[in-house]
């Protein structure tokens, strides 16, 4: 496959890594971007995978809420940011919400055609293409999902005007204002530190394999650190598994408003929980980020006006 220097650029914007690494990854995987990014994670070239967190899409989040127990989280695209800042266009995006919070559906065929809760003889695919009508652009309703607690609380957040959007459920045997004002600190800390997982519980044995893997690469592509005893190797490997799962696990995170800058989220949990005298646990989350994981189309106006002319 014919490398050029568009997919050279793209590789270098996704890791970091150097033109002429990139180049050279792209010729071992004949063109295939995933593996290109894996066989620079494995050389030590790749200083970050960005490919799933950024944001190039436009739009907002939002959260609808019934009592304590139930809400559902929303994401709606838009083209432009000037849509997105549209008070009829945040309005809309607090209605899809509302849908989300009664939706019986699965996945988002079924909800597009469930009928609309602000008109029934319209199906909630209809209701977005008058929005359409309206608005005058295009928008797409991405994805949502539902959270409902059966054995505490469910807490939202939402940061920046709907730039990043966070729902709590929370195991808590006690639901009081000093308990949600907790959880909703957790909520803070999930939307600033993007952790992967609660606990380490949740990490399949195989992604520990697959990391350990690469940092296995890593080491033996280093020529002092492949000299090492083997012992000493699978301890450094151990070591750094154990550094990247206090980062992604929720309750190892160092919690952002700890005074001494060591208390763990786990740590401030037990600290609430002695307080109010009974369990708080966090039982699972919901984290959506505007556009994360979408590429927006970068336009060259000066070429497009160009090819107009010609």
């Amino acid at each position: 496959m014919a490398i050029t220097a568009g997919m050279v650029k793209e590789l270098r914007e996704l890791t970091g890594a150097g033109m002429m690494d990139c180049k050279k990854a792209l010729n071992e995987t004949d063109g295939n971007m995933d593996e290109a990014i894996e066989y620079l994670r494995k050389k030590g070239q790749a200083k970050a995978e960005k490919k799933a967190s950024r944001v190039a899409a436009e739009g907002m989040v939002t959260v609808a809420v019934d009592g304590d127990n139930k809400a559902a989280i929303v994401e709606v695209n838009s083209e432009t940011d000037f849509v997105a800042q549209n008070e009829k266009f945040q309005n809309y995006v607090n209605e899809v919400a509302k849908q989300a919070l009664v939706t019986k559906a699965a996945d988002m065929d079924a909800f597009m055609e469930e009928a609309w809760i602000g008109d029934s003889a319209k199906t909630v695919k209809d209701a977005l293409v008058d929005q359409i009508a309206v608005i005058g652009e295009n928008l797409k309703i991405r994805r949502f999902e539902k959270v409902e607690a059966t054995e505490g609380c469910v807490v939202p957040y939402i940061h920046g005007g709907g730039r990043i959007g966070v729902i709590v459920e929370a195991k808590a045997s006690v639901v009081n204002d000093t308990v949600k004002e907790a959880l909703k600190n957790i909520a803070m800390q999930i939307a600033a530190l993007n952790p992967k997982y609660v606990n380490r519980d949740e990490i399949s044995a195989d992604y520990i394999a697959h990391e350990k893997e690469i940092l296995l690469a890593q080491i033996m592509n280093d020529p002092k650190e492949s000299q090492k005893p083997e012992k000493v190797i699978n301890g450094m490997i151990e070591g750094r598994v154990n550094k990247e799962l206090k980062e992604i696990c929720l309750v190892d995170q160092v919690y952002v408003k700890a005074e001494d800058g060591k208390q763990t989220v786990a740590k401030y949990l037990e600290a609430v929980s002695k307080e109010v005298g009974g369990e708080v646990a966090v039982k699972r989350f919901v984290r959506f980020e505007t556009g994360e994981g979408i590429e927006k189309v970068e336009t060259d106006f000066a070429a497009e006006v160009a090819a107009q002319l010609q």
